[in-house]
């Protein structure tokens, strides 16, 4: 497994934040070759199953996920952090990753950790998967916070 994490602050609120990061088709205008279908009907939350297609016709994969913790922030009033896991379970990727969206003075701090496990290479584990990973992850970040 090839493990990330990054950090980002922003000058907004974690509701917006939080709502931002978890447009999930919002993302594909960061990956490039890639389009995200959520499968499960509204509204999204804890259940919700959304598909990442990635590559060009007959050359593409799916990267099939599923959010499986779902604890938006500022939950029972006072300002609770918010958290999202989402389990990867395609047959060329698997792994997890989480959210974490915590309020600051001027807006809030988002961290987005996880790990990803290429099918195609058990076993091994080697920095591109995690350079690429964190560079993928932190386009997606930085592209919905500031859009």
């Amino acid at each position: 497994m090839a493990g990330f994490r990054i950090a980002r602050s922003a000058p907004l609120s974690p509701e917006v934040a939080w709502r931002r990061l978890t447009r999930w088709e919002a993302h594909a205008a960061r990956v490039p070759l890639t389009t995200i279908t959520v499968t499960t009907p509204p509204p999204v939350g804890l259940g919700t199953i959304f598909v990442a297609r990635t590559g060009l016709g007959p050359l593409a994969f799916d990267d099939v996920m599923r959010v499986v913790v779902w604890e938006p922030p500022g939950r029972s009033g006072g300002g609770a952090a918010g958290r999202c896991r989402v389990e990867k379970r395609g047959r060329l990727v698997s792994g997890r990753s989480t959210i974490e969206v915590a309020p600051r003075d001027e807006g809030c701090r988002v961290a987005w950790s996880g790990e990803i496990r290429l099918r195609a290479l058990p076993g091994v584990s080697f920095p591109v998967p995690a350079w690429l990973a964190r560079w993928l992850y932190g386009r997606i970040v930085q592209g919905v916070l500031e859009r």
